[in-house]
C-alpha cells in the first residue's frame, strides 16, 4: 500500500489539545456517555460508552476533519480541500467545509455505499467517482487536486486530524472519573493515536487498548512485531477498519498502547446487535469491534471500569449484516 504524504510538524502537545477543544467546541457536540446493566453483565465489567455515534455527520471523524479545515490559513482554503475516502471521513470533510464555506471535492469508488453518497452530497461534498482500487482512489484524487489546487486533507495520516481525534478521550477522562482502560477500534490510527495523545497528558493510570478485527489485523501484527505491516485483503464487516497505519499513526500506537485485540466476525456482528437491542442505540459494525473485543477477551476486562469509544453509526439499514446470509 503506497503510504499518502503526511502533514509535517510535532506531535501534538497537551496545549494543542486543549486548543483544539476550544476551537472545535464552536462546531462539535460533546457526546454523552451511556451505560447498560446488561452488558455489564454479559461482559463481567463497568462499561462505559462514549457515544460518537452522535456526533456531527454521524462519526467521530468530523472533529479532526473540522479541526484540519478551520486551521487552514485563508490562502489555503481558497480553492477548497480533496480528500479520497468511501466513508465516514468524506462526510466529515464535506460538512465542516460546508461550514467553512470552502468547497470539499471527494473522490469516492463507484461501489460506495448510496447513503454514504447521499450523505456527502446533502452536505455539499463534489463527488468524483473512480475504480474501487486504492491505486485508482490516490490517481482520481491527484487529478482532482491538480485540476482544483485543492488542499488535500487526509483521513488519518495529519496531526490535525489527530489532535481532532484527541478530544474525545480528552472529554471522556473529564465525563468518568477512574477509568482504568479506553478501547479504541483502530483503522489508520487517527482515533487511536488521539486517545492515547490525551491519555497521557490527562490521565496517570488509564490503559488504551486497540480493537481490531481478526480480518484486518495488521495494526495487531504492526504493534507486536514492532515494524509496520500493511493490510491484505481485509475481508470484514468492519469496512471503517480496513485501512493500514500511517506514518505518522504507528510511531504514536507503538509507543503508547498497552495491546491491540482482535474479534471474529461473529463476535463483531453480535457485539452490534447487543448495542442495538440491549442499549436501543445504532452503531455501525466498526463501532462494535470495541465491544466485541471486551466479550471475547473477559480476563483482560473483567472487573474493570472501562471505556468504550463508539466510533460512529452512519450505518445502511437495507442492509443490516446479521440479515445478510
Amino acid at each position: 500500500m503506497k503510504e499518502a504524504e503526511p502533514n509535517q510538524g510535532l506531535v501534538p502537545g497537551k496545549k494543542e489539545i486543549l486548543e483544539t477543544r476550544e476551537l472545535i467546541s464552536f462546531y462539535a457536540h460533546i457526546t454523552p456517555v451511556l451505560t447498560c446493566r446488561s452488558i455489564n453483565a454479559l461482559s463481567g465489567s463497568k462499561l462505559f460508552f462514549k457515544c460518537e455515534n452522535f456526533q456531527k455527520a454521524g462519526a467521530f471523524k468530523f472533529r479532526g476533519a473540522v479541526n484540519a479545515v478551520m486551521r487552514l490559513s485563508k490562502k489555503e482554503a481558497s480553492n477548497g480541500v480533496a480528500t479520497h475516502s468511501s466513508g465516514n471521513h468524506a462526510q466529515a470533510l464535506s460538512l465542516a467545509s460546508k461550514l467553512r464555506g470552502i468547497t470539499a471535492r471527494i473522490v469516492m469508488p463507484e461501489n460506495a455505499s448510496l447513503v454514504k453518497v447521499a450523505a456527502v452530497e446533502s452536505y455539499g461534498g463534489i463527488i468524483r467517482f473512480c475504480r474501487p482500487t486504492l491505486e485508482d482512489r490516490e490517481t482520481t484524487l491527484k487529478e482532482v487536486i491538480k485540476e482544483s489546487a485543492a488542499r488535500e486533507i487526509h483521513p488519518y495520516n495529519d496531526y490535525r486530524i489527530i489532535a481532532g481525534q484527541a478530544t474525545a478521550a480528552a472529554e471522556f477522562l473529564e465525563q468518568i472519573s477512574g477509568l482504568e482502560s479506553i478501547v479504541v477500534p483502530v483503522g489508520g490510527g487517527g482515533l487511536l493515536s488521539g486517545t492515547i495523545l490525551s491519555a497521557r497528558y490527562f490521565s496517570s493510570t488509564v490503559r488504551i487498548y486497540g480493537a481490531e478485527p481478526e480480518m484486518a489485523n495488521d495494526a495487531q501484527e504492526s504493534f507486536r512485531q514492532k515494524r509496520f505491516i500493511p493490510v491484505k485483503d481485509p475481508a470484514t464487516v468492519a469496512d471503517g477498519l480496513r485501512t493500514s497505519l500511517g506514518s505518522l499513526t504507528f510511531p504514536i500506537i507503538s509507543g503508547g498502547a498497552e495491546d491491540i485485540l482482535t474479534a471474529s466476525e461473529e463476535g463483531i456482528i453480535l457485539a452490534m446487535k447487543i448495542i442495538w437491542e440491549r442499549m436501543k442505540v445504532i452503531v455501525e459494525p466498526s463501532a462494535a469491534v470495541g465491544l466485541a473485543v471486551i466479550l471475547e477477551n473477559p480476563d483482560t476486562f473483567r472487573g474493570k471500569r472501562t471505556g468504550v469509544i463508539l466510533s460512529g453509526g452512519n450505518t445502511d439499514l437495507s442492509h443490516l449484516p446479521w440479515q445478510i446470509s
